[in-house]
């Protein structure tokens, strides 16, 4: 059965090599005997993949030696809450331009005082707000670098006052173009749309925030017991994490994380050039906030984008259809989505406005 064009928004594409070199792990890693998902968290082998997932993180990403990397559970949801128990005393400033974004202001306001200091939302999160300040007395300021249901991205990641440290919810571009550090104190992202599969949270830290503990906290929800454990205070998603180390190992070989940017250009090129030819298409993201890894567009009729749907269904796209809020189209076009999948959809795309426009 030939594979469909995979353009799910999440969990999304893995890499057709990863999936395959990952079945041999189920039953026999490396002449061991034993399948990863029945081997032990605390066996040299799986240790050891550990240890290479965290490596690969660190390499591809450039991360500075004065951060700990972390593999944990719970997906970016759990982190919206987390991180608030981790850093938040006197208030948690954020930048809302989505629903996750959203999502992660409400949870934190669970935990503690939050101020939205700067919003898209009267503008359906069509664009990401920029020279917008904040008042003294922040813990963080969070922003989420793409938006996956509104297809807008940070292009630059923006630099708050001296000494408030910078908290990116990366989920869905995560190792998709170079990540600056300068400011950042925290990165988290979902694995299950860059990185490999759902079940594991990647989490990147600065060492001198892991003592900032404003309240008592459980273990398993305290970052600096974590980094103490070396990411096993409690029994990892084993499984996920070797896929994930398998995911690192395939961006390297690829051509690492320069390479992945320049073909999301490419990709994302492709689509953005049927929208902007005036025709059938509609963006729905302001230009000069355009995602690289979520394409959000509309037709001019529920009638149509529906022709267009099962059009694309009949010709083995998957995951086309916009999130449930917004509705739409939404091509997510992730590292792991191959050039020719886009280059089918830019093919439909062209194919159905001729014959719809």
């Amino acid at each position: 059965m030939a594979r469909l064009h995979n353009f799910s928004a999440g969990p999304a594409a893995i890499p057709l090599e990863v999936l395959e070199a990952s079945a041999a792990g189920l039953s026999d890693y490396r002449g061991t005997g034993i399948g990863v998902p029945e081997m032990s968290h605390r066996s040299k082998a799986f240790i050891a993949i550990m240890d290479e997932a965290v490596a690969g993180v660190r390499d591809l990403l450039k991360v500075p030696a004065d951060y700990e990397v972390l593999f944990l559970q719970g997906g970016a949801t759990l982190q919206f809450a987390m991180l608030a128990m981790n850093l938040l005393k006197n208030r948690g400033d954020y930048v809302i331009t989505g629903v996750w974004a959203e999502k992660a202001y409400s949870e934190a306001g669970a935990i503690g005082a939050v101020e939205a200091v700067a919003s898209s939302k009267d503008a359906r999160y069509s664009f990401i707000p920029k020279n917008f300040t904040q008042k003294d007395g922040s813990d963080y300021l969070h922003i989420t670098s793409n938006n996956t249901v509104e297809g807008t991205q940070f292009r630059n990641y923006p630099r708050p006052p001296q000494g408030v440290p910078l908290v990116v919810d990366a989920s869905s571009d995560i190792l998709s173009r170079p990540l600056d550090f300068t400011g950042v104190g925290l990165v988290y992202a979902g694995a299950q749309k860059n990185l490999g599969p759902s079940g594991v949270v990647l989490v990147i830290l600065r060492k001198d925030l892991l003592e900032r503990n404003p309240r008592k906290l459980p273990e398993i929800l305290r970052y600096s017991a974590h980094a103490k454990a070396g990411s096993m205070l409690n029994t990892p998603p084993t499984f996920s994490v070797y896929m994930v180390k398998l995911v690192l190992d395939w961006i390297r070989k690829e051509g690492g994380v320069a390479e992945m940017e320049a073909r999301a250009r490419r990709k994302a090129g492709l689509i953005y050039n049927l929208i902007d030819e005036g025709g059938l298409y509609r963006g729905t993201a302001a230009r000069e906030d355009r995602s690289l890894m979520n394409i959000t567009f509309t037709l001019p009729s529920e009638e149509l984008t529906e022709k267009f749907l099962k059009e694309s269904e009949k010709q083995g796209m998957e995951g086309l259809k916009g999130y449930r809020t917004v509705g739409g189209v939404r091509a997510s076009i992730y590292n792991a989505v191959p050039l020719a999948s886009v280059e089918a959809l830019a093919q439909l795309m062209g194919d159905f406005s001729r014959k719809h426009g």
